[in-house]
């Protein structure tokens, strides 16, 4: 009987698996983590003498993404099973600043959608389908990918709010608002901003390195939305 039952054992560990993590994800988008994983990682690598830690954050994405393909576990697929119903944690940007220009101006020239991309390094284009639905392309940190989505105006009043919210099933899911305040003094623009985006947990490469990205996108958000006082400050604008 001992031969027999040592015999099972050695069949028993030749038939299991060497990845004991549940495996989550198909064979075509694990071979497609892989091939893109290490790209983003090497260009990660590439960026860290310039950028450290633009460069880190790249190269961990990188090494996530060669991870999940190479054992077939995606741990955010994993956690978006365990949430079941719940909604990610969303990430909010907000902040004040007050600009050196009168109120209508500096409305205006957020409400031309198509300025946006003059200031805000992360966007390579915004553009106005009609008066309340726009086009936006972004790439992530260190252009190692693009991402598009739709957005609509939900409230718009000339001169004091902006409000907007990206359009249902976009990659990534966003919305904002913005309201401008007359400073003390003359001349001046107190500028409200509040922007929040759910990082994605499921679906494309694409999304799945923008959520990995998440700290290196909310630093960029937030110093595109402070080169909005120097832009407008330092432009002649026609708004």
């Amino acid at each position: 009987m001992e031969p027999i039952i040592k015999q099972r054992e050695h069949e028993q560990m030749q038939t299991q698996p060497l990845n004991s993590l549940p495996v989550n994800i198909n064979w075509p988008e694990r071979i497609f983590s892989i091939t893109t994983g290490a790209r983003i990682a090497a260009g990660g690598l590439s960026r860290l003498t310039k950028n450290p830690l633009t460069g880190l954050i790249i190269t961990a994405a990188g090494g996530y993404l060669l991870y999940r393909g190479l054992t077939g576990n995606c741990p955010l697929y994993a956690r978006l099973a365990a949430i079941q119903k719940g909604k990610p944690d969303n990430i909010n940007i907000k902040t004040t600043m007050v600009v050196k220009r009168p109120r209508h101006e500096v409305y205006g020239s957020w409400r031309r959608l198509e300025n946006l991309p003059f200031f805000m390094s992360h966007l390579d284009s915004v553009t106005s389908v009609d008066n309340k639905h726009s086009h936006w392309e972004a790439k992530l940190p260190g252009k190692v990918a693009k991402v598009s989505w739709d957005a609509e105006i939900v409230s718009d009043e000339p001169g004091r709010l902006i409000a907007w919210k990206s359009v249902e099933g976009s990659a990534i899911d966003n919305a904002g608002r913005i309201e401008f305040v007359d400073a003390p003094g003359s001349g001046s623009t107190v500028v409200k901003v509040v922007f929040s985006y759910i990082p994605p947990v499921s679906g494309t490469i694409a999304e799945g390195a923008a959520k990995l990205l998440s700290p290196a996108l909310e630093k960029i958000i937030k110093d595109d939305i402070h080169s909005f006082k120097q832009y407008i400050e330092s432009s002649s604008l026609s708004v």
